[in-house]
């Protein structure tokens, strides 16, 4: 057991990277043979998009039969200040519909929709033989897949780092084991590498535990991300809605905290007075842009690794033949230690990125 454990984690590595694919394929193999036909995209959007329920795995019943299993979640509705709670295996019950008094509530394509008098769904169709839902929608509180996958990387990071300061505290200050000596150097580098190098050691220390707080969230929500089954592979981080969130609480520590200086080469810039009326514009837009390139990187780049992984996996289902599979495998494997360099990479630029524009925000006319 100890010889186990001593064993470098890169040379697990490969092992790890090859019984992920392997469920991955399973994952997708089911689902194409639940399916008439396989249709890439909608196999593709099933894994990355968010959903009320959690599917675990495809199993046989006596009779021969294959059943899904589910891991139901919670769903908060509110309409007309009533609060409707019940799980998702309401709506796997009754077809999509859920009655709650008055209302019924249906969902179609994971949203969540409140049914008209008939009870049905009103549809308009355009020109294209597209069509638009015109009912009215409740406020969604639900604990969705990639709200619970959230959850379950928060408590991971907590857990973490109570290991370490229970460590500390048996230990001391000294030489770094067990979990310590893995965070340690990380800590370290997102101290003297990011905070300080760009913002300056005077500055560095009250950003510094929202720096460290976010750099471990994306990078552990990156990395239970690539595990393709229950509890990993919610796609957290590919969604827009977390990496806005991320941003916008960039934008408030850069520009709540930034200096006068700051705000002063916003309304004041540093040109000739005739090029007031452009120039300030332009700072003022500024403030947006970057946070919104923070959110655009991180959400473009991890939703395109699970496309491109997905992708590769599906050319054995479209050839329908099994003399792709090794070239399928082999990039896939490629994909995965890649996406395993991403998960740390795309970490690490968002919290550099939003240390340089704290320290650009944070530094006075002497500097």
């Amino acid at each position: 057991m100890k010889r186990f454990i001593n064993i470098p984690i890169i040379r697990m590595l490969p092992v790890l990277v090859i019984l992920l694919s392997i469920i991955n394929i399973n994952t997708i193999a089911s689902n194409s043979e639940n399916n008439q036909g396989f249709n890439v995209k909608e196999v593709i959007m099933h894994h990355i998009k968010d959903e009320h329920s959690w599917h675990i795995l495809d199993y046989k019943t006596s009779d021969g039969t294959e059943k899904p299993l589910y891991f139901h979640l919670p769903i908060i509705l509110i309409n007309d200040g009533k609060i409707d709670v019940f799980m998702s295996s309401e709506f796997k019950k009754n077809k999509g519909k859920v009655v709650r008094g008055d209302i019924t509530y249906i969902n179609y394509h994971e949203k969540i929709y409140i049914a008209d008098k008939n009870g049905e769904l009103i549809k308009e169709y355009d020109e294209n033989k597209e069509y638009k839902i015109m009912n009215d929608t409740p406020l969604n509180l639900s604990i969705t897949k990639n709200v619970f996958g959230m959850l379950v990387a928060s408590i991971l990071v907590f857990w973490i780092f109570l290991l370490a300061a229970k460590g500390y505290e048996k230990r001391g200050i000294g030489a770094p084991k067990g979990i310590q000596s893995l965070l340690e150097p990380i800590i370290l580098f997102v101290k003297e590498d990011i905070a300080e190098a760009s913002i300056g050691k005077d500055k560095a220390g009250k950003y510094l535990p929202y720096l460290l707080t976010v750099f471990f969230f994306i990078l552990i929500n990156n990395l239970v991300g690539l595990v393709p089954f229950f509890p990993g592979g919610a796609n957290v981080t590919g969604n827009i809605a977390v990496t806005m969130t991320l941003a916008i609480f960039s934008m408030i520590f850069i520009n709540v905290l930034g200096s006068k200086s700051h705000w002063k080469h916003i309304f004041l810039p540093p040109v000739p007075k005739w090029l007031f009326p452009i120039m300030i514009p332009v700072e003022l837009i500024g403030l947006f842009t970057k946070p919104f390139a923070l959110m655009i990187r991180l959400f473009a780049n991890i939703t395109a690794g699970h496309i491109i992984i997905l992708s590769l996996v599906s050319l054995i289902f479209i050839f329908e033949s099994l003399s792709i599979a090794p070239v399928s495998v082999f990039f896939v494997l490629f994909m995965y230690v890649l996406k395993l360099i991403v998960a740390f990479l795309q970490a690490y630029i968002f919290t550099m990125l939003s240390a340089l524009f704290m320290g650009i925000a944070a530094k006075n006319d002497d500097h």
